[in-house]
């Protein structure tokens, strides 16, 4: 049997895509990715996305999990137009809800004589020939029927009453009018049973793109416990939403172009299914947060300060009145929000640790504790302060006692800050102000 699909999907056609999620656990990243791919491609088309829950497993569904789906599915800005809280012409939107659908549907095949009792249960009977399915990403796949053993006869309806994935996967894309099927490549091999059904049903079947798996760095298949699955995590740890949709977009499709920092709105101009990758897409955490600092970087520094907000009130960190311009010193050097905290907060109070290695890097100069002491005393004579005063007279002390400026920088940077790397040197000099910064350089010269 040819299902009919091709790649020249009409344009007069009213794209209709899902993403039907099951709530037994948190919002995995490769179900975000699917959930993505629907609405990127709908979006494209000027088509609709809906979103349907597939909670006929009741002993493992959750209210908690619903939730975490609708607030990943916000959060990331997928807006679905039918689904639960929308409402639509095809619901319910919960599988749980559509039962008297399904008994509908099934006495279709009752009636054509298509399913038959085995041991309580109900099995479809196949047509015993070739299945070949045009899929638009993976192209012609054939699945032979011929032999039974291969293929047995498939369970649609259980010896309790309830329907199988299979049956009623087929039954709400039916219904529901679905055009597109995208979703992941570990479905591929049920399309053909979805297409015998559906041929059996006597209705036209959507068209099918399977996407590739996300596999970790290693190529080993990526778990609920690995770094980056759970959607909810990233908010908690500082990424910006359109950041993780320009990461995820990523995974198995490649713009076939060197650029990679889209807007949704580009992601949108520029999707196509024809640049759906065949091979398995590589999750790399390190790569999503340098996706993540790019979308940082052309912030305005104000909104900047605004987003970073909860995170440094989180730490406990106080809120001086020059709180946007310390946030500003660090922006370009977070790549997340969450590490916004431990960048500033020597910069908002006064106590804080020395890295044990930049305090040895310091010791293994000699001159530094008496430069530092000099310099400390400069400082607290200078008439009028600022960065290049400060600059001023770290050359003056370096000169009189005969040493190269450089060798006073990098001690008075972790004088400063604790550490050896951070703002530049001119931002914190004047965030920290006079008091601050002579104090600071004359307690670390009496510690060395």
């Amino acid at each position: 049997m040819d299902s009919g699909i091709s790649g020249a999907y009409t344009t007069r056609m009213t794209v209709r895509t899902r993403f039907a999620p099951s709530p037994t656990g948190y919002l995995h990243v490769g179900g975000a990715r699917t959930a993505l791919f629907n609405w990127l491609f709908a979006r494209k088309h000027g088509g609709v996305f809906v979103l349907r829950i597939e909670d006929t497993d009741e002993a493992r569904n959750t209210d908690d999990a619903k939730q975490a789906i609708f607030d990943g599915m916000e959060w990331l800005g997928m807006d679905w137009d039918e689904g639960p809280g929308k409402g639509g012409n095809f619901g319910p939107y919960f599988q749980s809800e559509r039962k008297p659908i399904y008994d509908a549907w099934f006495q279709k095949l009752v009636d054509a004589g298509r399913v038959y009792e085995d041991g309580g249960a109900w099995r479809f009977r196949f047509e015993r020939k070739p299945v070949t399915m045009n899929d638009l990403v993976c192209g012609e796949v054939t699945i032979d029927y011929t032999d039974e053993s291969n293929t047995p006869d498939m369970v649609v309806k259980r010896s309790d009453g309830s329907y199988v994935f299979h049956f009623v996967n087929v039954v709400d894309d039916l219904e529901m009018e679905i055009t597109h099927v995208i979703r992941g490549e570990d479905h591929l091999m049920n399309t053909p049973k979805h297409l015998q059904l559906i041929e059996a049903f006597g209705c036209k079947p959507p068209f099918y793109a399977h996407i590739p798996l996300i596999l970790n760095p290693d190529g080993t298949k990526m778990s609920k416990r690995d770094a980056g699955a759970a959607v909810g995590d990233y908010p908690r740890q500082g990424f910006l939403p359109g950041a993780v949709v320009n990461f995820i977009a990523l995974l198995g499709w490649n713009p076939k172009t060197d650029e990679e920092i889209f807007t949704l709105g580009e992601l949108v101009e520029r999707f196509s299914l024809e640049n759906v990758n065949r091979a398995p897409a590589r999750f790399d955490f390190e790569k999503c947060k340098w996706v993540n600092q790019q979308h940082l970087i052309p912030m305005g520094v104000e909104d900047f300060a605004v987003a970073a907000r909860p995170f440094v009130e989180e730490a406990g960190l106080p809120i001086p009145e020059n709180y946007t311009a310390v946030i500003a010193a660090v922006k370009e050097k977070v790549r997340l929000l969450g590490e916004v905290p431990a960048a500033v907060d020597f910069l908002l109070k006064d106590a804080f640790d020395y890295d044990g290695e930049a305090i040895a890097k310091v010791r293994g100069n000699a001159a530094a504790k008496d430069l530092l002491a000099s310099l400390a005393e400069s400082f607290a004579t200078l008439a009028d302060w600022s960065a290049d005063a400060a600059k001023t007279a770290l050359n003056d002390v370096a000169k009189a006692a005969g040493a190269k400026p450089g060798q006073l920088m990098f001690p008075l940077r972790v004088a400063l800050s604790g550490r050896a790397h951070g703002p530049d040197l001119g931002d914190i000099l004047d965030l920290l102000g006079e008091e601050r910064c002579t104090e600071r350089v004359r307690k670390f010269s009496q510690i060395l």
